[in-house]
This record gives structure tokens, C-alpha cells and sequence, in this order.
């Protein structure tokens, strides 16, 4: 296990669990975070599932405005942040070849809730909050924020978040489809878990080409879709997981999957 100074790292199996952690600063973004969760992504090797939580009582509150050290007043260029730190990190979650799990434990806010919103599962205790709170600092909604919102709940609502950064319950947000599902906090870790351990243990290419094939269906049109549809089921129709799912089905057993 390596050792990080603002995150928390360990995989145990094929279960990777990334942990952002400064709850003293409701683990917000440093410049030293984003390095070591990058550090922490490229050692997922045997990974088939990863949760990525926050320490303490929040998920994460997005850009930790200290650590920029500007002065009140003073030009920055958030750009240069943004495309060096933040795009990076978005695409990476994206691209992962096997499910990502969002643990949101408390308020998600800025840049941290649309990094939670990146993942492909978001989990959230009922006393969650989710807040863009980018307009009251004169900002825009990044690290995918205005590229999500209108795709998950409709451009009203998109809006409605965006401009007035009034913070959403995760309640609602399940209700709008923001996030996959809010639970009872003390049932968080066991919901959480039990998702980990099923995707730990699921046909991962498959799975990998499902997370693909939605994320990318923005660009095609239907009849571009179908062929992709046809193509993937040919790949995986020849995959070692389908034929072991077959014969367990058909043997009425439990499957055992690898992945392959």
C-alpha cells in the first residue's frame, strides 16, 4: 500500500477504494490531491470495481479556494487548472474499464459533485446535499457539470441548479434521476459494499461495454446504435464470461466469471 498525505488508497482483490481525505477541509481539492489520485488511478491493475468516497462528513467540496494562494482581487487562470487537473481526472473515471462507484457520505459541492456525477453509480446517504455552487463565485459549472446536468435532469432543472447553487438532498436528486439512489445513512457502507462485491465478482467486459456504449450514445443516431449493438454482442458473444453465464444458467449453479 502506498502512502498518501490527502487520499487514502487500497485494494483488496478485485475491489479498489479511493478515499479523498481532508475532511478538516471537507476534502477539497489541492494541487497535492489531484496528483496522488492520479497516482492512486494508475494502480488499479486486477481492479473490476471502484468506490470513491470522502472522508469525515463530506464527499468533497470541490476546489480548496486556499490552496491558490490569490490574492483578493488578483487574475487567475482557472483554465490552466481546469484543463490540467480537473478534465483529467473526468476522463479518467470515464474511461475506466469496469464500474465506479460514487459513496457520497455529505455534501457534494462544486467540482466535487460533478466528480461525483462522473462516476457510473452514485450511492448517497439521505442526509447528502448536492450544490453547484459555482454561480456565487461567478463561475461556470466544470468538471463536466454543464455537459451532465441537462442529460441527467432536463434543461429547467439544470438550470434551476446552476444559476441559483441552492443545494439539492440527495432524496431529490434520486427522484430527478441526478444520482442512482439515496439511502439511510446507516445503511450506506452496506449498500455500498454489496454493489462493490457484485461488480467485484460480475462479467467485466460486459459490464465495461455497457459503461462505453451509454456513455458514447449521446453521438450516434439509432440506426448507428443497432450496429454498435451488433458488433459488441459479436465480440462478447465469443467472451469466456458469456459462455460460463450460459452454462451456469443452463447447470442451474452460481457463475463463476473472470473478467475475460
Amino acid at each position: 500500500m502506498t502512502d498518501y498525505r490527502t487520499i487514502a488508497f487500497a485494494q483488496e482483490d478485485a475491489i479498489a477504494r479511493l478515499t479523498l481525505d481532508r475532511p478538516e477541509r471537507l476534502n477539497s481539492f489541492t494541487a497535492e490531491m489531484h496528483k496522488e489520485v492520479a497516482d492512486a488511478l494508475s494502480r488499479l491493475e486486477g481492479a473490476r470495481v471502484l468506490v470513491l468516497t470522502g472522508a469525515g462528513r463530506g464527499f468533497c467540496a470541490g476546489q480548496d479556494l486556499n490552496d491558490r494562494a490569490v490574492a483578493p482581487g488578483e487574475a487567475v487562470d482557472l483554465g490552466e487548472s481546469v484543463e490540467q487537473r480537473y478534465n483529467p481526472l473526468i476522463r479518467r473515471i470515464t474511461d475506466l474499464p469496469f464500474p465506479v462507484i460514487a459513496r457520497v457520505n455529505g455534501v457534494a459541492a462544486g467540482a466535487g459533485a460533478n466528480i461525483a456525477l462522473a462516476c457510473d453509480i452514485v450511492v448517497a446517504a439521505r442526509s447528502a446535499k448536492f450544490i453547484q455552487s459555482f454561480a456565487n463565485i461567478g463561475l461556470i459549472p466544470d468538471s463536466g457539470g454543464t455537459w451532465v446536468l441537462p442529460r441527467l435532469v432536463g434543461q429547467a432543472r439544470a438550470l434551476g441548479l446552476a444559476l441559483t447553487a441552492e443545494p439539492l438532498p440527495a432524496e431529490t436528486a434520486a427522484q430527478w434521476g441526478l444520482i442512482w439512489k439515496a439511502v439511510d445513512d446507516d445503511v450506506l457502507d452496506a449498500e455500498v459494499d454489496a454493489l462493490a462485491q457484485r461488480f467485484a465478482t460480475a462479467p467485466t467486459r460486459g459490464l465495461a461495454a455497457i459503461k462505453r456504449m451509454i456513455r458514447e450514445s449521446w453521438r450516434h443516431s439509432l440506426d448507428e446504435e443497432l450496429d454498435l449493438q451488433r458488433d459488441a454482442m459479436r465480440e462478447l458473444g465469443y467472451s469466456d464470461d458469456y459462455r460460463e453465464g450460459v452454462a451456469a444458467f443452463m447447470e442451474k449453479r452460481l457463475p463463476k466469471f473472470t473478467g475475460k
